[in-house]
């Protein structure tokens, strides 16, 4: 009833439709919240170097495989190359695998379609200039990029490359210039910021969508960015009563029925429980058209913040 627990790549790789994000996930904390997720059945863990929390996440997920918890093809890791790191893209690959303890990774990803001043291979850093805007290095296309996100496959370290945060002019010229098509584009979308454009672009051209932020950044966001939680939204606080869910549930649901792979990220262990518990129920088609009035064109993630730039501007 409730459908695939599983998106299948173009490659023939199948990704879990549902992950567990550990953007701002706090190193002491990951262990536990690793192990509790296995336990709770996912599978599938989204990851970037510049979370600062790889080696973390290979610790949990070595002791992990050690204790026969899980098999390393068992589990789907993604994780993403950052911005400083464009025109060291194997480097910085081995740098995430090694964090990792891994030697491969399910997914890599072009974090951002910017290139920024190169600080090392693993600081991901985002430099700024002397007027306080970040430092875009304007001597690295998007183009050498992807054929470097190429040779990955190539080598045998990376299963599935894809792009981060790309609009459809990007997409579209990613399509156009690689051998290697994208997999998975992974972009902020939910209720508020329904995208549904870019959305069938991708899909039509089989890419992968994934969710991040499928939730609208809950507190998080509401800390970084003042943006506003779609969660208390009364067509979804209706629709959580209709189906016996929580608000949260009946967004991730709709994000899976729109055949988008889902990553919320929580610490908490009822919130992860509640993530997950998704299989269960359907929304009709009239639910899901009336979701779909919620649409405010409301991006709730936006690191210009940091950078100086509204890159979306």
């Amino acid at each position: 009833m409730a459908g695939e627990s599983a998106l299948t790549l173009h490659n023939g790789h199948k990704m879990p439709i549902v992950g567990l994000g550990v953007w701002r996930m706090e190193g002491h904390l990951i262990k536990d919240l690793i192990f509790n997720a296995l336990h709770m059945g996912y599978r599938h863990f989204d990851c970037a170097a510049d979370y600062k929390n790889e080696k973390e996440v290979g610790q949990a997920l070595a002791e992990a495989f050690q204790q026969g918890l899980v098999k390393r093809e068992d589990i789907f890791i993604t994780t993403k190359l950052w911005n400083s790191d464009h025109g060291h893209v194997l480097e910085a690959c081995k740098d995430s695998l090694k964090n990792l303890q891994l030697e491969y990774l399910d997914l890599y990803l072009v974090h951002f379609p910017v290139a920024t001043r190169h600080t090392g291979v693993g600081t991901t850093d985002s430099a700024l200039d002397e007027d306080g805007v970040l430092d875009i290095d304007i001597t690295v296309s998007l183009e050498t990029t992807w054929h470097a996100m190429e040779d990955l496959v190539s080598a045998g370290l990376v299963r599935s490359i894809g792009i981060s945060n790309y609009d459809i002019y990007l997409t579209r010229d990613c399509l156009a210039y690689s051998k290697i098509k994208p997999a998975v584009n992974q972009i902020e979308t939910h209720p508020y910021f329904q995208r549904q454009c870019l959305l069938k672009f991708c899909q039509k051209h089989k890419i992968a969508v994934t969710a991040h932020t499928p939730l609208g950044g809950g507190t998080a966001n509401i800390e970084w960015f003042g943006s506003v939680s779609c969660l208390e939204d009364p067509c979804l606080q209706t629709l959580a009563k209709k189906y016996n869910k929580t608000a949260a549930q009946i967004a991730l649901r709709w994000g899976i029925q729109r055949n988008t792979n889902v990553i919320p990220k929580s610490s908490k262990m009822e919130r992860l429980k509640e993530n997950i518990d998704i299989f269960d129920f359907e929304l009709s088609k009239g639910d899901m058209e009336a979701i779909k009035l919620m649409d405010r064109k409301l991006r709730t993630n936006n690191p210009g913040k940091f950078w100086g730039i509204d890159l979306y501007a």
